[in-house]
């Protein structure tokens, strides 16, 4: 039987873990090793590494890749919604059509799909649009084609199949009673999809988004089999070859890299919590004294 005073004060000691100080030292001291090795080491050619980290040409390739990966990830944005509208479309031809390109991109590697994009010159030397065993309307020569262009089709191509996953996801994320009470307002279903379901479907889709967006600044790299060597990876290649010091320019080309992808994690933070508005997990005041009142069995008014 208990006189109606308050417990006394639990003396809470926190566990000791000794062997997490050993290993953070361990790991610690073996970091600096690397980095003095690193700092004295000639083969990593650290004065040309200085010399060419701001270099014109490298710039320019820096630049070169920012607009592979602008451009691409439009691409890949507009045609992956597409795709995600026609999969989730209750039309069989659509979702036929869609399936089928998302089995074939996806199912071949991009490096593969690059370098056929690299050999359409070859495959098509012309291109002509018209009326079937009618005159021509529009006819174009690949005999000398802008490769920069191929490697940005071969990349947003090649990336829609992948967003359009992500958008179907978060499309699916949706409750379904929304697209129900937006039928119910006399909305078409591609209305629904435009002004009910995607807004809110964004905060699912956001987060993958910008993981593929940064996918898609070191997935350029490989656009050099198209052949397009005037991004940031084929250029320092190229640097490197001629100096035959290939070790310093692969280093400036992962710092540019690094800086690059950093800008937009920062970036993909600030979207991420503008569209995560009004998604906060904290019960309100209220909410709370609902739930103290439901546990103590008292009714809500």
């Amino acid at each position: 039987m208990t006189d109606g005073s308050p417990p006394a004060a639990i003396d809470a000691v926190p566990l000791r873990h000794p062997w997490r100080w050993v290993a953070a030292v361990v790991i610690v001291i073996l970091l600096g090793l690397f980095v003095y090795g690193a700092a004295t080491n000639e083969a990593y050619g650290w004065e040309t590494y200085v010399k060419y980290l701001f270099d014109q040409r490298i710039s320019e390739a820096a630049w070169n890749t920012l607009q592979l990966t602008i451009y691409s990830m439009v691409i890949a944005l507009v045609l992956g919604v597409l795709l995600a509208v026609m999969r989730l479309s209750p039309n069989p031809v659509f979702k036929a059509v869609s399936w089928t390109y998302l089995w074939i991109f996806r199912g071949t590697p991009i490096y593969v799909q690059l370098v056929l994009w690299g050999l359409v010159p070859v495959i098509y030397k012309n291109i002509q649009l018209g009326v079937p065993f009618g005159p021509t309307l529009f006819e174009f020569s690949l005999s000398d084609p802008n490769v920069f262009w191929l490697a940005v089709l071969g990349l947003g191509l090649n990336e829609a199949a992948y967003m359009a996953e992500i958008i179907r996801a978060g499309i699916s994320s949706v409750p379904e009673g929304q697209a129900e009470a937006s039928v119910a307002l006399g909305m078409s279903w591609g209305m629904t999809m435009r002004r009910t379901v995607l807004p809110q479907a964004m905060r699912v889709i956001i987060p993958p988004t910008g993981n593929e967006f940064i996918s898609m600044l070191k997935t350029t790299s490989l656009v050099t089999a198209v052949p397009y060597s005037f991004e940031l990876y084929g250029r320092s290649k190229d640097i490197g070859v001629q100096l035959f010091e290939p070790v310093p320019l692969l280093l400036v080309a992962s710092t540019w890299y690094l800086a690059i992808t950093s800008v937009l994690m920062i970036g993909q933070y600030y979207l991420e919590r503008y569209y995560a508005r009004g998604a906060s997990r904290k019960l309100t005041t209220k909410q709370l004294e609902a739930l103290a009142k439901a546990q103590m069995g008292e009714p809500h008014p």
